[in-house]
C-alpha cells in the first residue's frame, strides 16, 4: 500500500469522527508491510504482510459504530478492531496521565 493510499484512509477516518463530534488524539504507526501472525482471506483475496497503526480517538458508541463499518467496508483494510480505554472523561485523564 502507497504513503498516499494510508495517508487517505487515516483522513477518511479522522474526518469520520471529527464530523460525528469526536475528537482525534493522534496516530501511530506500528509498521508497514509486516507479516501477520497467519494468512487471512479478506474481500476474497489472501494476505500475508500488513501495516499496522493506531487511531486514539474519543467518540460515542454510534460514531464507533460508523467508522466501524466504513472500515470493515474499505478494501484496504484487512481487519479493524476497537478498544475501549475508558468510561468517563476523568477516568481518561487518569489513563493519559500514566501513558
Amino acid at each position: 500500500m502507497t504513503n498516499a493510499s494510508i495517508r487517505d484512509m487515516l483522513k477518511r477516518s479522522a474526518l469520520t469522527v471529527l464530523d460525528r463530534g469526536g475528537a482525534v488524539r493522534g496516530f501511530v504507526n506500528i509498521g508497514r508491510n509486516q507479516p501477520l501472525p497467519h494468512r487471512i482471506k479478506r474481500h476474497m483475496e489472501y494476505h500475508t504482510h500488513g501495516s499496522y497503526w493506531l487511531m486514539h480517538f474519543f467518540s460515542n458508541p454510534k460514531t464507533t459504530n460508523v467508522l466501524m463499518d466504513q472500515l470493515k467496508l474499505d478494501v484496504r483494510v484487512i481487519r479493524c478492531n476497537v478498544v475501549k480505554v475508558a468510561d468517563t472523561l476523568s477516568k481518561m485523564v487518569n489513563v493519559d496521565a500514566k501513558i
